[in-house]
């Protein structure tokens, strides 16, 4: 099977919302979650859906699943405190609705809604021939590596240099493994997946995935959404 965890366990300081966390702000009249989720819910591969969502707002999340008919929804799990623990909560909610042997997971932020059916292909195939796959794209600007006192140190060719994004997709039981090796050193705030099975000593693989694949997590990146989003529906872009 190939499942998604689409986490957005966070209440999004950094956006100052008004009265809700970021993730179900609305644009074109759906909550950003629920233009993350139709990705995957109307895409061909995908069997099932895991959601981690902030507790307090999970019975929304509930009205959501039915009022946009998200049927491949197994379960909404509550986030954890941090980021990683959130994703173990996803994952473990999958091997518990759908097993794990052999099962791929597409791990995917719920406020990351710019990416198509064809990234999500692309990691299936990836995981399928690598073991894993980490959405990624260029970098358009150069990268400075600082030390400790902010002077620069390396400075890397931009042409070897990618920006990790999401999904980031690996085998359910490869991943789960690693989660449980990470939190029994007493590690649970791993940046993101790929940082968590890199320590783990996996290989990983890259595919690409469109620029404008951005997180939305600042009022730019939410007026970014809505203008391409207006665009694309204007059919001004592809």
């Amino acid at each position: 099977m190939n499942l998604a965890v689409i986490f957005a366990g966070g209440v999004g300081t950094r956006m100052r919302t008004k009265d809700k966390p970021k993730q179900f702000l609305s644009v074109c009249g759906k909550p950003i979650i629920v233009h993350t989720i139709e990705l995957f819910q109307y895409h061909p591969y995908i069997d099932g859906i895991v959601v981690v969502c902030v507790e307090d707002w999970i019975p929304y999340m509930e009205e959501l699943k039915f009022r946009f008919r998200l049927d491949k929804i197994g379960k909404i799990v509550p986030g954890g405190q941090t980021g990683q623990m959130s994703i173990y909560n996803g994952l473990k909610a999958a091997k518990e609705v759908y097993g794990v042997d052999d099962n791929i997971v597409l791990i995917h932020d719920g406020v990351r809604p710019l990416i198509n059916e064809q990234v999500i292909t692309d990691n299936i195939e990836c995981v399928k021939k690598n073991g894993a796959a980490i959405t990624s794209a260029p970098a358009k600007e150069t990268f400075v590596l600082i030390d400790d006192n902010g002077n620069v140190g390396e400075i890397p060719s931009r042409d070897h240099s990618r920006i990790a994004k999401a999904p980031q997709s690996f085998y359910l039981k490869d991943i789960l493994e690693a989660q449980e090796w990470s939190i029994s050193n007493g590690n649970t705030s791993m940046i993101d997946s790929c940082t968590l099975m890199a320590a783990y000593g996996k290989k990983l693989a890259l595919i690409d995935g469109p620029t404008e694949n951005i997180k939305i997590t600042t009022p730019d990146d939410f007026y970014m959404f809505r203008a391409i989003y207006d665009a694309r529906e204007n059919q001004q872009l592809e």
